[in-house]
C-alpha cells in the first residue's frame, strides 16, 4: 500500500508543478526541447543511415 502512496503523491506534485507554470515557460521549455533531440532518423536507426549515405556517395559517379 505505501508504494501506491508515493506513486498518488509524486503523481500530484508533478501536476501541481506543472499547473503553477505559466503557459509561456512550458511552451519555451518544449521548444527548447525539442531543439536538442537528434533527428528521427538518429533515434530510430542509429548511424546506419549516414553510413549508408556516405557509402552510395563514394560508389556513386563522379561527374
Amino acid at each position: 500500500m505505501a508504494k501506491s502512496d508515493e506513486l498518488v503523491k509524486y503523481i500530484t506534485q508533478q501536476v501541481v508543478t506543472y499547473i503553477d507554470t505559466p503557459k509561456d515557460v512550458r511552451q519555451q521549455a518544449k521548444a527548447i526541447n525539442k531543439e536538442k533531440r537528434e533527428h528521427w532518423q538518429t533515434r530510430w536507426f542509429g548511424m546506419l543511415p549516414m553510413a549508408a549515405r556516405m557509402l552510395f556517395d563514394q560508389i556513386k559517379p563522379k561527374k
